[in-house]
């Protein structure tokens, strides 16, 4: 059997993680651009917008010109164009994903408002990029571009408006008060469409020049429903509204616009057919929405993970500092130490760190799944347009056969590579087709479990406002904890409320591709535990084992009212067991960043000083995290397999095989002793004599499975509390810089 090493000076955390050891647990140490955008956009980030928020930046909701000056930053330090392509003024190529997303956790690890304000200019823009024509996307990203050397102009910067006012906010988004109508057609020339939107929650909407706009149609001559681009300059209303009181997010701008104006068909983002003398949008606006929020929402969930992870270190030099002033002098442990002498303070920082890890592991990963994702999905378009398949309905049918192959290609996986055969696993591999089905089984699950990820970082986050005490609260607050505290709130909302988010994964988490490809997964978690049984994968592998018999199970079960359990309408079941997973989701991919790390480290010289030091305290923190998220996981799952069922009481209907006081008395007396072998459950004793509770002992007919993984799961923990006292021990040690690096 393996054994943990004993813990040495050696292999104990001796610094914060460094970049290096972040770009290769987030898979950029090879992307030289990449690196070079967190560095300049870090020193946005502490710099100008670390000295707004110290200078009560965010006692304003109004739109200011200390605010406004931040944009001019954005330009130049590359933020503004990190999500534009290179031939209209980008430097990245390729998909941006994992940019967008290192962009918005380096601005949120100082203020997520500042984050939102850059970021809020791509979701504008994200429509046009992912579903617009080559015009439109040209002439577009052109104009967002920051200015070169010698060029008069302003770059152009964008709103999107999807929410309505009230009671429409927030809460189903193919619900819309915006309306489209023709305002003139005259024959040969281009339709005039009168679109009408009043937002709710719209952020940039101080500065924006132009918003993306979803509408229905109001006009039999315009088929569906669609996004439109409107302008500040076009004809008729444009009231950017009045700014919304936030309590959160202060350095955006959101407002409530009131827009009515007159633009030309063209601006119908994606474009437009004319059959039978209507107009016909290509894209609905669920379908462009669909393109942009599955991607668009990975960078929100990072906000929140940005939040718990730049906690740590005021938290640690807080309680360090905490008793230093008074008649204690250097030397003693009341002064070294402070509150880290003591147990507790050290136990939550640890569990505050560990959801920060887990949380940005599973939002990263989902970036650069995007990544991988996005060209495949536009090889998949050609192919299927150059097979004459057009349509959603005919791309189902199309891709429900690839569905058997990728199912085909995750058995292959699953085998040993000598027993498996190499040429059909090659094949099935470099298919685009069956590539796409399993990222896009595989996307449609990280994406909504990542951003469901911002609620637990918020209630995380009170842990960590808690550990410092009243000066949590303060404005002053190091690190500005009670600010990201109370931002973190609003990011659960953003994109769609936590209730959106476990509506996806209710849906997408039971795709046959999906959950071949859990199968997978906890097979592979099964074989790293053999390998490093500190990063607690048994533990995991056993959680994710029970997650799926759960699932399994109430898809057939019923309650006891005889009512189907896995349902649509049944949220109590559907949402919990939707938790349930992304906790699960978070360990795994956290222990997967571990692993490398540990492989991929000693490849470079930068982190080789120190790295045995971080392995062993990032490989402690999985194994505290994969014990919570186990418990989780496992407490939801418990509740979910007994909870509908009716517990026994001593009535007739549950008492028809039970054995009154009577009858043992004359059972008694034809043999002596033969009362002891009825069942405790089955026993009725006289009133007086019942035991107190509730009725009989419930019984587990058909669930003896489930019961020995519950024990199983249990003992599987084993370890997870010595992997927390040596992470602990870790933090009285690590070395902190002398002050936080900003506000400067």
């Amino acid at each position: 059997m393996t054994q943990e090493k004993p813990l040495t000076e050696a292999q104990t955390l001796k610094t914060l993680p460094t970049d290096d050891v972040r770009a290769i647990m987030w898979r950029f140490a090879d992307r030289y651009d990449l690196q070079m955008l967190v560095q300049s956009t870090r020193a946005v980030a502490r710099g100008p917008v670390a000295r707004l928020v110290a200078a009560g930046g965010r006692n304003s909701h109004e739109w200011t010109p200390e605010k406004e000056a931040l944009l001019k930053h954005f330009d130049e330090s590359g933020v503004t164009a990190a999500f534009l392509e290179p031939e209209y003024g980008g430097f990245i190529e390729g998909p941006k994903n994992l940019a967008t997303s290192l962009v918005a956790f380096e601005l949120s690890w100082v203020d997520a408002g500042a984050a939102t304000c850059s970021l809020a200019s791509n979701l504008a823009l994200a429509p046009i990029h992912e579903r617009g024509t080559p015009e439109q996307n040209a002439h577009y990203q052109r104009a967002m571009a920051p200015p070169q050397p010698g060029e008069a102009r302003k770059p152009m910067r964008g709103a999107f408006a999807l929410t309505e006012p009230l009671p429409f906010v927030g809460v189903d988004t193919g619900y819309m008060s915006g309306r489209i109508t023709v305002a003139e057609w005259e024959e040969g020339k281009e339709p005039i469409l009168l679109v009408e939107k009043r937002g709710r929650f719209i952020t940039n909407m101080a500065f924006a020049n132009y918003v993306t706009v979803a509408v229905e149609t109001a006009d039999p001559r315009i088929k569906s429903s669609c996004m439109v681009i409107v302008e500040e300059t076009d004809p008729g209303i444009f009231d950017r509204g009045t700014p919304a009181k936030k309590l959160v997010h202060q350095l955006s701008s959101t407002r409530d616009p009131v827009i009515s104006v007159r633009v030309p068909a063209s601006r119908i983002i994606g474009g437009y057919d004319i059959v039978d003398g209507v107009i016909v949008p290509r894209y609905n606006h669920s379908e462009v929405i669909e393109a942009v929020f599955r991607r668009t929402r990975v960078t929100v969930a990072l906000m929140t993970a940005a939040k718990l992870l730049s906690a740590v270190e005021p938290v640690i030099r807080y309680q360090r500092q905490r008793f230093r002033g008074g008649n204690v002098g250097p030397g003693s442990p009341r002064y070294d130490l402070g509150l880290q002498g003591k147990e507790d303070s050290l136990h939550r920082l640890v569990d505050v760190w560990a959801m920060g890890e887990a949380a940005a592991s599973l939002g990263f990963a989902a970036a650069r799944a995007f990544d991988v994702f996005d060209p495949i999905e536009k090889q998949k378009e050609k192919i299927l347009a150059e097979k004459g398949i057009k349509g959603g309905r005919a791309e189902l049918r199309a891709l429900r056969e690839v569905e058997k192959k990728a199912l085909e290609l995750i058995a292959l996986e699953a085998m040993p590579a000598d027993k498996r055969d190499a040429s059909r696993y090659e094949e099935l591999k470099n298919d685009p087709l069956v590539q796409y089905v399993l990222l896009d089984a595989e996307t449609n699950v990280l994406c909504p479990a990542s951003k469901l990820w911002c609620g637990f970082g918020a209630n995380a986050m009170r842990d960590a406002v808690s550990l410092m005490g009243g000066y949590g609260i303060t404005e002053d607050c190091p690190g500005f904890l009670g600010q990201k505290w109370m931002d973190a709130q609003l990011e659960a909302t953003y994109e769609g409320p936590e209730a959106v988010q476990r509506r996806q994964l209710s849906v997408t988490m039971t795709s046959p591709v999906f959950l071949a490809l859990w199968d997978l997964w906890t097979k592979q978690m099964r074989e790293i535990a053999c390998r490093r049984p500190g990063t607690g994968a048994c533990t995991l592998a056993t959680a994710m084992t029970m997650w799926r018999w759960t699932l399994d199970h109430l898809t057939k079960a019923k309650d006891a009212h005889g009512q189907p359990l896995y349902q649509s309408a049944r949220q109590g079941v559907t949402f919990a067991l939707a938790d349930a997973l992304a906790w699960l989701l978070a360990s795994r991919q956290q222990i997967l960043d571990v692993i490398e790390l540990e492989e991929k480290g000693p490849n470079y010289p930068a982190v080789a000083e120190g790295l045995e030091g971080f392995v062993q305290f990032f490989t402690d923190l999985c194994h505290v995290q994969a014990a919570r998220a186990a418990g989780e996981s496992g407490r939801i799952c418990a509740e979910l397999v007994h909870g509908y069922n009716a517990h026994p009481a001593w009535e007739d209907s549950a008492c028809a095989t039970c054995y009154s006081t009577e009858q043992f008395d004359d059972w008694e007396a034809i043999l002596p002793g033969l009362p002891c072998g009825a069942e405790e459950e089955n026993a009725v004793f006289d009133k007086e004599h019942l035991i107190p509770k509730a009725g009989p002992c419930v019984r587990f007919a058909g669930l003896e499975y489930f019961e020995r993984l519950r024990m199983k799961l249990d003992g599987c923990l084993t370890g997870a509390r010595l992997a927390k006292d040596r992470a602990a021990k870790a933090l009285t040690t690590v070395m902190i810089p002398e002050a936080l690096d900003y506000p400067q």
